[in-house]
């Protein structure tokens, strides 16, 4: 009995610890890590977001050059001497899925343009038949200490809403907030040390759910017939 005991004790301690550790960990970044090069795509809409934004992709702002819609060869045209990087021409002669998911990562610091993309670790993407579906951008800081402050700068000089109209995510209402536009959707997380874990997310959501639609399909087709 009191073995029994004890290994519930034990049981229920580990699950209070996993669940500590899970609510202080970013949400992915579109199913990539911070270094992840390879994987692939996942849900970024989330059940918590809301239609609170009348924007539409015809209107979403540029942030640091990048749009939502892009092809390969117009990011890489943001950044001289891409097209010359190892990492890079790696990356770009990987085939696309089944499903036409692509991906790229650029590092600015090693190009001609990093003056323009100061503080700014790394940028992935994600493309769709050819165009940027997702981007993430990864910043090596400052420190916030609430998300309300990063987004208040990153929507300066953008037709972005204030902090305030954005959603906060719950359990993690200091650290991300997101943004649901007619066709797109942007997620602004601040954390990691010195902020090194802040990023901005953007999502063209009805290229997520035409590849939400293809998963589907090719979940279907693969499931045999009773």
């Amino acid at each position: 009995m009191k073995v029994s005991f004890g290994i519930g004790l034990f049981l229920l301690a580990s699950s209070i610890a996993c669940t500590a550790y899970k609510s202080a960990s970013p949400p992915p970044l579109n199913g990539n890590t911070a270094g992840s090069q390879s994987s692939p795509p996942v849900d970024a809409s989330t059940e918590q977001s809301g239609g609170n934004c009348p924007l539409t992709m015809s209107v979403t702002p540029v942030i640091h050059g990048l749009k939502l819609g892009m092809t390969t060869e117009e990011v890489l045209a943001l950044f001289p001497g891409s097209k010359d990087d190892d990492e890079v021409k790696s990356i770009l002669a990987r085939p696309a899925s089944e499903l036409g998911v692509s991906e790229l990562i650029i590092r600015p610091e090693k190009f001609q343009s990093k003056e323009n993309y100061k503080g700014i670790n790394h940028i992935t993407f994600s493309l769709l038949d050819g165009r940027v579906s997702t981007f993430t951008v990864t910043y090596n800081g400052p420190a916030y200490s609430h998300v309300d402050q990063f987004v208040t700068k990153f929507v300066e000089g953008t037709n972005f809403p204030p902090a305030d109209q954005w959603q906060a995510f719950v359990g993690m209402d200091n650290q991300l907030k997101t943004l649901t536009c007619k066709d797109f959707e942007v997620r602004v997380f601040a954390g990691g040390e010195k902020g090194n874990l802040n990023y901005v997310l953007m999502t063209d959501l009805e290229a997520h759910k035409k590849l939400k639609d293809r998963r589907a399909k090719a979940r279907a087709q693969a499931t045999p017939s009773p």
